[in-house]
């Protein structure tokens, strides 16, 4: 707790058997008072792994919902359970959950009600391991996006981030994609929403074990990110509206 505001972390999981545990065993608990891991129809022992670890809130997807749909029970879940700073950290190991303090801090301040673990800012992408063609995608991808969005962030895409509940009650996630296109729909409903996001600099781990989507699923992002980008600039000049951005 932080600022007698409740910390939850969220840990959207698929196939995380390898990794849950060292993940886990990072997790700062002298802030953190839950976790929820959300298991998307795993084919291994996930749910078994973070029942082994004591994890007390597990949601199960009887079929896969995707990574989108894994992220709304995620939120839906911490909100139920009364979370003031709600940190999305992916299971697999792939970026540090040694944050998680400062990421809190930031939003528990109140001087940010979103922030993001950057692997752009400073040398943590390359360094890391992440591939030469990711790399260049990403950067094309955030120019392209802070063009439309008139912002300045480092990247879109990474997937370590933490909200306030103000913004996830504000912002309507529920209403976008199950697919992996949701964590820039939803940076695009906090950016028109009025809402600074902040950027902290996180060095990340490309390993066999660590997930990757695939190059038909990174197409398909890719694309999904110009339509997001397209959408929010057509409904912010008012010619084409979008539910993605309606108040709710």
């Amino acid at each position: 707790m932080i600022v007698n505001q409740k910390v939850i972390v969220v840990l959207p999981a698929y196939n995380a058997s390898k990794t849950l545990k060292v993940t886990y065993d990072e997790i700062d608990f002298s802030i953190v008072d839950d976790v929820i891991l959300v298991d998307d129809h795993s084919n291994d022992d996930t749910i078994e792994v973070g029942r082994q670890l004591g994890i007390k809130h597990i949601v199960r997807h009887d079929q896969n919902k995707g990574y989108g749909g894994n992220q709304k029970s995620c939120y839906n879940k911490a909100l139920e359970l009364g979370a003031d700073i709600v940190i999305m950290l992916h299971p697999d190991y792939q970026y540090t959950p040694m944050l998680i303090p400062a990421m809190s801090h930031l939003i528990g301040s109140g001087l940010y009600h979103a922030v993001l673990g950057s692997r752009i800012l400073g040398r943590g992408a390359l360094k890391g391991g992440m591939p030469l063609i990711k790399y260049l995608a990403n950067r094309g991808l955030t120019t392209f996006q802070n063009l439309f969005m008139h912002a300045h962030l480092s990247e879109y895409h990474t997937g370590y981030r933490a909200f306030s509940r103000e913004v996830l009650e504000k912002v309507n996630f529920n209403a976008n994609s199950d697919n992996f296109v949701f964590d820039n729909q939803m940076l695009a409903q906090i950016w028109y929403a009025g809402y600074e996001i902040a950027e902290i600099t996180c060095p990340t781990k490309y390993f066999d074990d660590a997930s990757s989507i695939n190059l038909k699923n990174s197409t398909i992002y890719a694309f999904g990110v110009l339509r997001t980008s397209i959408q929010y600039r057509l409904h912010k000049w008012g010619i084409v509206k979008n539910e993605l951005f309606r108040k709710i």
